[in-house]
């Protein structure tokens, strides 16, 4: 399975969620940067208020694309999550813990100027059903931390819907939130972007262009 690009992913993930549309204090998050325009297209089909969750995956240095935890931004605060066991094996191996802590400074500093340039992230989820949204899942610490971030904001019920998942995510994932929705769970997953005839790569001006045109529907 592929798709064309994000949009078309949101809107096909629309389809399969007929359930959530114009349900009330419902509302689509998609996760900075990639989830933008996935979340965006979902939200406008299903007619629910659309928004941004802002999160920084903390990659091992030298494999950047393998998470050993994952940041977001929650209430003015970043909330973390580690995963212990990768760590604790990647010390073994030689990385040192100061690589480390250098990695998730940086992320957190990038993490806090996007809540400072990015609107639409400062929604009130008390008692709604927050979508989560992503363009793909590989190993899920991003879509962890998301979903530890909204419920920290109150979220009664949390729905993780993506195009993609590999297998390891989408196990890791159904243990935290109430319901995950994948369209596709390959048995070989590679990287999200092999999913997509276009995957490009988005900037600040495309994520935060998307979030006022939507006029940040979520802000009620």
């Amino acid at each position: 399975m592929r798709f064309k690009d994000r949009a078309e992913a949101g809107r096909r993930l629309a389809e399969v969620l007929p359930q959530l549309r114009e349900r009330p204090d419902t509302i689509v998050l998609g996760l900075a940067r990639g989830g933008i325009p996935v979340a965006a297209a979902a939200a406008a089909e299903l007619y629910l208020p659309f928004g941004a969750v802002l999160v920084r995956k903390l990659g091992i240095p030298g494999r950047d694309e393998t998470a050993f935890g994952a940041l977001a931004w929650s209430q003015g605060d970043v909330l973390r999550i580690l995963n212990r066991p990768l760590r604790d094996l990647i010390l073994s191996r030689g990385i040192s813990q100061a690589a480390l802590d250098a990695v998730e400074a940086q992320e957190r500093a990038e993490l806090l100027r996007r809540s400072r340039e990015y609107p639409g992230t400062d929604h009130d989820l008390r008692g709604k059903t927050v979508v989560l949204v992503d363009d793909g899942l590989a190993t899920g610490a991003t879509m962890r931390a998301a979903v530890e971030a909204v419920r920290a904001g109150g979220a009664v019920t949390v729905v993780a819907a993506v195009p993609v998942a590999s297998l390891e995510a989408s196990t890791s994932l159904a243990r935290v939130c109430d319901v995950l929705m994948a369209l596709h769970t390959p048995g070989k997953f590679h990287a999200v972007g092999a999913f997509y005839q276009h995957f490009e790569q988005l900037s600040d001006a495309d994520v935060v262009s998307q979030l006022e045109g939507a006029g940040v529907r979520g802000s009620q």
